[in-house]
C-alpha cells in the first residue's frame, strides 16, 4: 500500500514538473530563455518546452509600442530662464536579448537620458525659441534617444513635449502681452470696420446723388418733350382754327356770289376775312387796292356809329 502511494506521489510530481516546463508565448510577446545561467534563445509566439531544472525564463518582454510619461524636469534656457518641461516617450523593444542584458533598468535609463538630452537642447535656445520650436525639439530628442537606446534593443519612435511650464513672473508677462496683442487686434478690426462703414456710406451717397441727377435729367427731358408736344398741339390747333375760319369765309363769299350779291358786298366780305385772318395779333395788314375804298367807307361808318 505504501509503495502505491509513493508511486502516485512521484507520478503527480512528474506531471507537475512537466506542466511547469510548458510555455505558451502569446502574440506581441517574447521570452528570453537561459540554460544553466547562459543565454539559450528568444522564444516568440507558440508552444515551447523547458528542460526541467536546467532551463528558465530569464525575462518576459512585451514587443508592443509602449508609452512612458516622465515627470516635469527643470531646464534652463540660453537667456537664463528656468522652466519645467515634462515629456512623453513612445518606444518599442526590437531585440529582447539586448533589452534583457543591455541595461539593468531600461525605463529609468530612458528617463535620465531624456532629462539630460532635453537640458542640452534647451540650453542652446532662448525662451521664445523654446515656446515656438516644439517640433524641432521633439525631432532632435527622438534622434538622440534612438541612437543612445539602440544598444539596449529599444527603438524610440516619437518624443513629445507635453507641457512647458515657465516661471510665474514669465507667465504673467506673457498673459499681459497676449492681452495687449488682443486689444491691439481688436482696435485694428474696429478701425477697419469703421473705415469700411464710412466708405460704404460715401458710396451710398454717391450712388444716391447719381440716381437723383439721372432722375432729374429724365424729368427735364420728359418736361421738355411734354412742352414741345404742347406747343405742337397748340400750333396745330391754331392752324386748324385759321383754316376753318378761312374755309368758312370762302364758303360765305361763294354763297353770296351764288345768291347774286353785288361787287361792294363781296369786297366787304373779303375785308372781313382779312381782319379775321389777322386775329388781332397782326400790327399791320396789307389790303389790296380794290378793297381800300370799302375799308375807308367801313371806317367812316364805324366812327359815325360811335358818335
Amino acid at each position: 500500500m505504501g509503495v502505491v502511494i509513493t508511486f502516485l506521489t512521484l507520478l503527480i510530481v512528474i506531471l507537475i514538473v512537466l506542466v511547469s516546463c510548458v510555455r505558451i508565448v502569446p502574440q506581441a510577446n517574447a521570452l528570453v530563455v537561459e540554460r544553466l545561467g547562459a543565454y539559450l534563445g528568444t522564444w516568440h509566439v507558440g508552444v515551447h518546452f523547458l528542460l526541467p531544472f536546467m532551463d528558465r525564463v530569464a525575462k518576459k518582454v512585451v514587443l508592443k509600442e509602449q508609452v512612458v510619461d516622465f515627470a516635469p524636469q527643470p531646464v534652463i534656457t540660453k537667456d537664463n530662464v528656468t522652466m519645467r518641461i515634462d515629456t512623453v516617450v513612445f518606444f518599442q523593444i526590437t531585440d529582447p536579448k539586448l533589452f534583457a542584458y543591455g541595461v539593468e533598468n531600461p525605463i529609468m535609463a530612458i528617463e535620465n537620458l531624456t532629462a539630460t538630452t532635453l537640458r542640452n537642447i534647451i540650453g542652446d535656445l532662448e525662451l521664445d525659441q523654446t515656446l515656438t520650436s516644439r517640433e524641432t525639439i521633439n525631432t532632435k530628442m527622438r534622434a538622440s534617444l534612438d541612437v543612445a537606446t539602440d544598444p539596449w534593443g529599444i527603438k524610440v519612435n516619437r518624443v513629445e513635449l507635453k507641457n512647458i511650464i515657465p516661471p510665474a513672473a514669465i507667465q504673467d508677462a506673457m498673459e499681459k502681452q497676449m492681452k495687449a496683442e488682443r486689444e491691439r487686434r481688436e482696435a485694428i478690426l474696429r478701425a477697419e470696420g469703421e473705415k469700411k462703414s464710412t466708405i460704404l456710406v460715401a458710396e451710398g451717397k454717391k450712388e444716391s446723388a447719381i440716381l437723383d441727377a439721372e432722375a432729374d435729367k429724365q424729368a427735364a427731358i420728359l418736361h421738355a418733350e411734354a412742352e414741345k408736344e404742347k406747343r405742337i398741339k397748340e400750333a396745330e390747333g391754331e392752324a386748324q382754327a385759321i383754316l376753318k375760319v378761312q374755309q368758312a369765309n370762302a364758303d360765305g363769299i361763294r354763297y353770296l356770289k351764288e345768291a347774286g350779291a353785288d361787287e361792294a358786298v363781296l369786297r366787304l366780305k373779303s375785308l372781313e376775312a382779312f381782319i379775321a385772318a389777322a386775329d388781332g395779333k397782326a400790327t399791320k395788314i396789307i389790303i389790296p387796292s380794290e378793297l381800300q375804298g370799302i375799308a375807308g367807307l367801313v371806317k367812316s361808318i364805324t366812327e359815325v356809329g360811335k358818335e
